[in-house]
C-alpha cells in the first residue's frame, strides 16, 4: 500500500470547497446565534413619535428646572428589601409626600422592569422590594403636593436586598 499523504501540490479543489463551506459556516452560525440574541434582549425602539418625545422633553427639562430651583434635597434607602424615600426643603424641613411609584429596571433590557407603589410612611413613603441583586436604573415619581410630579432617577447598585 501506499502512503495515502496529500502534499502541497494535491490540495486540490475538493480539500478548498470543503475549507471554504467549513469557514462560512462558522461564520454563519455564529452570526445567526448573535442575530437571535439581539432580538430577545434589548429591542432598540427608543421613541415611536420624534416630534411627540421632542415636546416631551422641553416640558420635562422646564420641570427639571422649576424643580432644581426648590432646592430639595432627596433621601433614598434601600435595606432589607425596603425602599424609603423623603425630602427636605432648603432648611432642612420634610417636604409633605402624598405617596409616589418607584420603577426599577435594567440598564440593559426590559424583562425584570418593576413598578412598586409608595406609601406613606411617617414623613416619608416606603415600599417593600422584590427586585434581583445587581444594577438597576430607579426612576421615582412623587407627589409632593406641586403642579408636576417631583422627579428622580438614579442608576444604582442593589446586593443582598441592600443598596450599595
Amino acid at each position: 500500500m501506499q502512503n495515502q499523504r496529500v502534499s502541497a501540490g494535491q490540495f486540490t479543489g475538493r480539500h478548498m470547497i470543503a475549507v471554504m463551506v467549513g469557514a462560512f459556516s462558522i461564520i454563519i452560525a455564529v452570526n445567526l446565534v448573535m442575530a437571535t440574541m439581539a432580538s430577545q434582549s434589548w429591542t432598540g425602539l427608543i421613541v415611536k413619535n420624534s416630534y411627540v418625545a421632542g415636546q416631551e422633553f422641553t416640558k420635562k427639562t422646564q420641570e427639571a428646572r422649576a424643580q432644581d430651583a426648590l432646592g430639595w434635597n432627596p433621601s433614598l434607602t434601600i435595606k432589607d428589601r425596603v425602599l424609603t424615600y423623603a425630602l427636605t426643603d432648603k432648611e432642612g424641613r420634610a417636604v409633605t409626600l402624598r405617596g409616589g411609584t418607584a420603577t426599577f429596571w435594567r440598564p440593559t433590557s426590559d424583562r425584570e422592569d418593576v413598578t412598586v407603589e409608595l406609601k406613606l410612611d411617617g414623613t416619608g413613603l416606603s415600599a417593600p422590594l422584590d427586585v434581583h441583586d445587581g444594577v438597576w436604573i430607579i426612576s421615582l415619581v412623587i407627589d409632593a403636593d406641586l403642579d408636576h410630579a417631583y422627579r428622580d432617577t438614579r442608576r444604582v447598585q442593589i446586593y443582598g436586598g441592600t443598596l450599595r
